[in-house]
């Protein structure tokens, strides 16, 4: 080979992003890593790609973490209630929404973390709609849905901190002792 020529350069595979493909590929690096290791240079690498990437698709590790936390409550209204009514759809919500937690390293700390990624209105909507059909007015669906949200997180804190965990362990039974306060929550709400 001539002394000025040189080889080809290897062509790059097209690798196509999107949302969805970056928040996977994040869950994956929280789970490796936890969230003190959640790096847009690793979330990138994962993807094969450079981290200016993804930028056409993320502004920044803040929107991420956003999209991430979002993810655990949009799962969770999916969940099909045992019970029929209001009541049987926000026991079913909380039980989702903490399995979902659980599936991911620091779940509960990046959801506490997390910033609003989606307007109010947008989020009331979607989180009120299920129970008004259910038969509470508006305002009661969020509140109730918002009490859930907040005593699904923290249980799943001290579950998923390994040292308080193990300490409660010696005195409860975790997934019982959450149904148990998940159901005396709802049942303590009245019917609007």
């Amino acid at each position: 080979m001539p002394l000025n020529c040189q080889a080809p350069m290897a062509r790059s595979k097209h690798i196509k992003l999107d949302r969805p493909k970056i928040v996977r590929a994040a869950f994956d690096v929280l789970d490796e890593a936890g969230l003190d290791g959640l790096r847009l240079h690793r979330v990138a690498g994962r993807l094969g790609v450079q981290a200016p990437a993804l930028y056409w698709h993320v502004r920044n590790k803040a929107e991420l973490i956003g999209l991430m936390a979002a993810t655990f409550s949009i799962t969770a209204q999916r969940a099909r209630p045992a019970a029929p009514g209001w009541r049987g759809k926000l026991e079913a919500f909380g039980r989702a929404m903490r399995r979902g937690m659980l599936r991911h390293r620091d779940a509960a700390r990046l959801c506490v973390v997390a910033p609003p990624i989606e307007s109010p209105d947008l989020v009331a909507d979607r989180l009120a709609r299920p129970l008004v059909e259910g038969g509470l007015d508006r305002a009661s669906a969020l509140s109730y849905q918002a009490a859930v949200i907040a005593y699904t997180v923290g249980w799943v804190v001290y579950e998923q901190n390994h040292r308080m965990h193990d300490y409660l362990t010696k005195m409860i039974d975790f997934p019982r002792s959450f149904d148990q306060g998940l159901r005396a929550l709802v049942r303590g709400f009245p019917a609007a």
